[in-house]
């Protein structure tokens, strides 16, 4: 199996996302960065989910960076527990897992991971870039090491989810965004607007999950009990979405993108209105060599077959 770390600032489709790359790669370890909702509460969901996937004790999960990579003194980002639930787990309020965090810094475990499997180790990236981007400014020889980074962030010039010109990991912290996607690494990257034409489940699939009757359908359910009206009332989308577990998907198994292709990507880090806003040269005005591959479509049955499969394992 493929060596993937997982970065994430867990909260709702975070979740759905690690059992998913828990089924299909031996996970070195996973890191937190600041996000979704209350740090530490990024953690506990971490670390109940691998539990939930039946490998509690068996993958470190270390924290990371708590705040963007530019926030100062006590200032803090914007949290989005009306989308997750103030637990960032819809509201469940799962009891604490056993296994507890790590005592080292996911940046140092990045590095030191990727350092002892050089050319081997994928980084899946589902949460704002801070901890990716510390660690190649802290040890750039790690850049030709890492064999791929899969990116959920950012949209192919479309609308956003956290503002109507960004996506939210972009949002959260467009500085570190724009030192990854410059830092030469060959980069996947899946936006939002992939999320809500391909990843959306409505009432029928949820219908469809909750009949698989296996813990991983009940844990989902639970999970995406806030989402699904805020998605209704604010993105004006018929169901739930899951951006995270579809990157996973993809770097699972590429043939999952139809369409994509290579462009010269950016992060608006100073706009009033646009800041963390992605612009994807299509039409290379910029004039400048493409840096990341971008998904264009998905094979949306083939996603929702995988989605199945994942929580049907997981009894």
């Amino acid at each position: 199996m493929r060596k993937v770390i997982i970065d994430t600032d867990t909260a709702g489709d975070d979740t759905i996302a690690i059992l998913t790359a828990l089924h299909h790669f031996q996970v070195e370890g996973i890191t937190i960065t600041g996000g979704n909702v209350q740090f530490d509460q990024e953690v506990e969901n971490a670390l109940y989910t691998v539990q939930v996937a039946g490998h509690g004790g068996k993958v470190p999960v270390y924290k990371g960076c708590e705040r963007p990579l530019m926030a100062y003194g006590e200032a803090q980002h914007r949290t989005v527990e009306d989308v997750h639930g103030d637990d960032g787990m819809g509201g469940a309020h799962f009891p604490k897992a056993d296994q507890r965090p790590e005592a080292g810094h996911a940046v140092d475990f990045i590095i030191e991971k990727v350092h002892a499997h050089p050319g081997e180790i994928s980084l899946l990236a589902i949460a704002p870039l801070t901890n990716i981007a510390m660690a190649i400014q802290k040890d750039p020889t790690i850049i030709p090491e890492i064999a791929h980074l899969y990116i959920m962030g950012g949209t192919n010039n479309a609308l956003g989810n956290i503002t109507p010109a960004a996506e939210y990991n972009f949002y959260v912290d467009p500085e570190a965004a724009k030192i990854v996607l410059h830092a030469g690494i060959p980069i996947t990257m899946v936006g939002w607007e992939m999320c809500t034409q391909y990843s959306v489940m409505d009432d029928d699939d949820h219908a469809e999950i909750a009949a698989l009757g296996t813990s991983g359908a009940d844990f989902f359910t639970a999970i995406n009990k806030v989402v699904m009206q805020f998605n209704k009332s604010v993105h004006k989308l018929n169901g739930t979405t899951h951006p995270d577990t579809l990157l996973m998907a993809v770097a699972a198994d590429e043939s999952l993108m139809t369409k994509s292709g290579q462009y010269y990507v950016d992060v608006e880090a100073a706009g009033e209105l646009t800041r963390g806003y992605s612009v994807v040269d299509i039409n290379g005005r910029f004039g400048k060599e493409p840096n990341v591959r971008v998904c264009e479509a998905i094979d949306r049955p083939k996603f929702k077959s995988m989605l199945l499969d994942v929580l049907s394992a997981i009894q």
